[in-house]
């Protein structure tokens, strides 16, 4: 922001705002207020773990892991969100997409955060893989709580063999992206 305001104060300071003082010329210079610089949080959610059984339907949807996320008392709030899980495959044939979804207070339908991440095992196999993806939520009211959580959709056909998800983490860093003003 500008560190003068060219409004005239014929030179009297009375014309200016509190935080404003006149100099000769009539012009009121602001004072700078500091935010605490790079303010930030770390939320950890709640850790899941879900099996599938055989011949899952597609469509079916599972919540893995869920994280509330209070930004009262930061401005312009910004928020990277990181998903880690195990996927174990027992002779499993499986499709599954991946999205964060997030409800603040009064929404009654979860909104979408990001974009889809799909897992797919395409051949029968007995494996066991690590599966992370991050996404970030910049698109947050200044003075909101919200539950953000990691929903698993099963894709295509019916799942074959067995899979479970398990060690599913959501971690919320949060960063206030509050310049001085």
């Amino acid at each position: 922001m500008m560190d003068q305001d060219m409004r005239m104060c014929e030179c009297d300071c009375d014309e200016c705002q509190q935080d404003c003082t006149c100099n000769c010329s009539c012009t009121c210079e602001r004072k700078k207020k500091y935010l605490k610089p790079n303010r930030s949080m770390l939320k950890c959610g709640s850790q899941g773990a879900v099996t599938l059984p055989l011949a899952t339907v597609a469509g079916a949807t599972f919540t893995l892991s869920t994280v509330s996320v209070d930004t009262r008392g930061l401005k312009n709030p910004c928020i990277k969100f990181e998903f880690a899980s195990n996927v174990v495959t027992t002779a499993a044939v499986i499709t599954l997409n991946f999205q964060v979804f997030k409800q603040c207070r009064g929404q009654l339908v979860p909104i979408p955060v990001g974009p889809i991440w799909t897992f797919a095992r395409l051949v029968a196999v007995t494996d066991s893989n690590t599966f992370s993806f991050f996404v970030c939520d910049c698109d947050i009211c200044d003075e909101d709580c919200c539950t953000y959580s990691v929903v698993a959709t099963v894709a295509g056909v019916a799942t074959v063999g067995v899979t479970s998800i398990n060690n599913a983490t959501l971690s919320a860093i949060v960063v206030d992206n509050a310049d001085c003003y």
